[in-house]
């Protein structure tokens, strides 16, 4: 299994076997994922999960795979939630959310009971987002970024995350063949410059969040620049993090 893994090209064919071995329940499903896996299928499509935050994440084929990068977003993030009182749920939602990872793990990080409500366009991400966010409410709408939620949400979010494609049109096509052939182009492709749903979420951001609410978008560090320009431009309050360890940069907006 390993010979054959690692003439397909997976540099750490031991551990991507030990997982498929691990969650083959026959032999004759460890045989089809291991044929999945050498036909060139991302390892997390082929195992139906990703290890995210700690967390086991339902990740189905055709939908975006959560990058540990993301797992900086998740940080920040339950850095700025608000403390509040024990009884007061914290309100957070999750843009883009594909698998549900990213907002499922923010929740899972909170020390103060939270709400999350969901959202992406893509039918086969809302599915899988559902099975991923059970234990913390079915709030997971299928739509374009806000369209979908409650009107009542309005002036209430303490916390708006947004792991948006980013990935500028022209360099999608140089994308690993996993990412390009097996994952759903619309959550790869941001636009001619990769911000054109940076700059949708941001415009309508200020309308939704709370007093001192924040919004967080994940994008790369060299498309800070502009983003930091969009959010200063939409009122909010701009600042970058980044971590180097991750090679993930986060762009914040805070509101007064």
């Amino acid at each position: 299994m390993v010979t054959r893994l690692r003439a397909a090209g997976c540099v750490f064919a031991e551990d991507e076997a030990e997982l498929i071995v691990s969650t083959a329940r026959t032999p004759t499903e460890l045989a089809a994922m291991v044929d999945r896996r050498v036909a060139g299928l991302p390892l997390e499509h082929v195992l139906g999960w990703a290890e995210f935050c700690g967390l086991r994440i339902a990740v189905d084929p055709g939908v975006f795979v959560p990058r540990r990068r993301s797992e900086f977003l998740v940080r920040e993030a339950a850095a700025l939630a608000p403390a509040g009182g024990p009884a007061a749920q914290a309100v957070v939602v999750d843009l883009c959310c594909g698998s549900g990872a990213v907002g499922a793990a923010l929740v899972a990080a909170l020390e103060r009971p939270a709400v999350l409500y969901a959202v992406d366009i893509d039918p086969a991400a809302v599915r899988c987002a559902r099975r991923n966010v059970a234990a913390v409410g079915e709030h997971v709408y299928e739509g374009d970024l806000y369209q979908p939620l409650p009107a009542a949400l309005r002036g209430r979010v303490d916390v708006l995350v947004a792991n948006v494609p980013y990935v500028p049109t022209e360099a999608v096509s140089l994308l690993p063949a996993e990412a390009r052939v097996h994952e759903p182009r619309v959550a790869l492709d941001g636009g001619a410059d990769g911000l054109d749903i940076l700059r949708r979420v941001t415009a309508e951001a200020p309308h939704w969040l709370s007093p001192g609410g924040h919004l967080l978008i994940e994008t790369s560090e060299r498309q800070a620049g502009q983003a930091v320009g969009t959010i200063a431009g939409s009122g909010l309050i701009p600042r970058v993090a980044r971590c180097e360890e991750l090679n993930a940069t986060v762009v914040i907006g805070s509101a007064y």
